[in-house]
């Protein structure tokens, strides 16, 4: 079975930046710069995206391409090209692991997004938020409240089924037709719609003149100007390092697969940096400039503390409508914003999927059609725990060991593999095949000892500071919850272990 190759370089570009693009660049950012020191915060940020998130870039668009020309696609195939060792295949199922373990809470919050476009247009949310009551409006949406707003999930579960089917069905349509497809549409409005609403919040100035300093001005001052003293506290390291991983999609098996439907001679060294200076432009330039900024201008400094010591989903989903509610054309700016959301979280959840398809295909030799089917019962059955338990610690416990810890964990083997065992010399032989720009050599060590070291650091602190906080206690009320996500997440990296091996035998039994 031939392989799908990108249709165009913009295509592949506007792919991979929208995988990259997603819900953190408008809502988690601005937050963990907020809270950890404003402006020194970039510090740390800029040193982690130059040790780690560019480098690793390079590295994942160099691995996928050239195991895409041996027709492999995902993590244990695109591994096992640069270490032909089992280990490798079993390590590389990480690959798959990740990126559907998010998937299966990602859509259901994906889902808050169209709905809320939908009630700002409605005007459910503005009467909510002039109610001063988006807290319990939330709660009641996501079935954790019963009131005069919602009396179950029941709605919250629609906007679920229509998100997981517009997923599937573009997936269903392939590399080109499908995903290319769809991240040049939406790419582009996302970003003129992101413009249109910081432009819209950088001129409010101070709305109210017995407040003057409740201003944009100083919306910007408090999320930028350094606390230069916080860059002595490990934790705004870790947060910014964390962020880079968040925001570039490095470390989640996404970039490997879609560089993999590269032809043997494209480009991937500017490309690789084309597509991610497109997802720091939207997070530091229009992310940054919108949530934090335009709620200090209509909740003053008292009240942006709160806002950002409470975190991302409270800003998006809680403050921003009411923000939204104190100015001219709420329901339109409302809509824009929430939508702007959904289409971020749409080019993201889809690169989710394709890690799946792409070991299916490649691997099994199935047809798309089939590989889709199996792939979209499996997560359906899947994505009902993060809905039904949302109270429960289920969610929290699938972000920290497959959307934080594997994430770092994949990231230093994916290096470990490319510059050690498969050599650096030779890795960056193959990063400049067909390569448009020339990489400073400095990266070869940046590559072979920085980063690495960088990873196995913040791998180190994570675990001993926060694993054990993730660990099911019997003490918990929620421990049979928490214990089975666990146990199910274990048997799932067993299962795709066998599926390697099942599929790795059928090979050697054929050749």
């Amino acid at each position: 079975m031939s392989r799908e190759n990108w249709g165009s370089r913009m295509g592949i570009i506007l792919a991979v930046a929208g995988s990259a693009v997603g819900l953190g660049n408008f809502l988690r950012f601005p937050v963990q710069a907020a809270q950890n020191g404003g402006g020194a915060f970039m510090i740390p940020y800029i040193i982690a995206l130059l040790v780690v998130g560019i480098p690793l870039c390079w590295v994942e668009w160099t691995m996928g391409r050239a195991a895409g020309g041996r027709g492999h696609g995902s993590g244990p195939g695109i591994l096992n090209v640069f270490w032909n060792h089992r280990a490798a295949r079993y390590f590389g199922v990480l690959g798959i692991f990740i990126p559907l373990m998010i998937y299966f809470y990602y859509v259901y919050i994906e889902a808050w997004c169209l709905a809320y476009s939908w009630y700002a247009i409605s005007g459910s949310l503005g009467y909510a938020a002039e109610a001063n009551e988006m807290g319990v409006f939330l709660k009641a949406f996501q079935g954790l409240a019963n009131n005069h707003w919602f009396s179950g999930i029941s709605s919250a579960y629609v906007f679920f089924l229509i998100t997981f089917f517009i997923n599937f069905y573009f997936i269903y349509k392939g590399v080109v037709k499908g995903i290319e497809s769809v991240c040049k549409i939406a790419m582009p409005i996302l970003v003129i719609m992101g413009v249109v609403i910081m432009i819209r919040v950088l001129t409010l100035g101070a709305p109210d003149m017995l407040k003057p300093d409740w201003s944009v001005d100083g919306g910007l001052g408090f999320l930028w100007n350094p606390d230069f003293s916080q860059l002595t506290n490990a934790k705004v390291w870790l947060a910014a390092a964390g962020q880079i991983f968040f925001t570039t999609s490095v470390g989640l098996g996404l970039i490997i697969t879609y560089s993999s439907y590269l032809k043997a001679k494209d480009d991937v060294a500017l490309s690789g940096l084309t597509s991610i200076s497109i997802n720091e432009f939207v997070e530091v330039i229009i992310g940054a400039s919108i949530a934090i900024p335009a709620a200090f201008v209509f909740f003053g400094p008292v009240g942006i503390t709160e806002i950002a010591t409470g975190g991302a989903f409270n800003l998006g989903f809680v403050t921003m409508p009411m923000v939204f509610d104190q100015m001219p054309l709420t329901a339109l700016l409302a809509f824009m914003w929430f939508f702007l959301l959904f289409l971020a979280g749409v080019t993201s959840s889809i690169s989710m999927l394709q890690p799946g398809i792409a070991f299916l295909e490649d691997e099994f030799g199935l047809t798309r059609k089939k590989s889709v089917t199996i792939l979209g019962a499996f997560c359906f059955v899947a994505a009902q725990p993060a809905i039904f338990w949302l109270d429960k610690g289920v969610l929290d416990m699938m972000d920290f060991w497959a959307g934080t810890f594997a994430i770092v964990l994949f990231a230093t083997g994916e290096v470990i593999i490319f510059a050690w065992v498969y050599g650096i010399d030779r890795g960056f032989q193959q990063l400049h095949h067909g390569a448009d720009i020339r990489v400073p050599a400095f990266f070869k060590v940046i590559i072979k000892y920085v980063t690495p070291a960088y990873l196995i650091i913040i791998l180190s602190v994570w675990v001993y500071q926060d694993a054990g906080s993730f660990m099911p206690s019997p003490d918990d009320p929620n421990f049979v919850y928490k214990a089975g996500t666990l146990g199910c997440m274990l048997a799932f990296i067993g299962v795709l272990i066998a599926a390697v091996e099942v599929a790795w035998r059928r090979k050697e039994l054929k050749s």
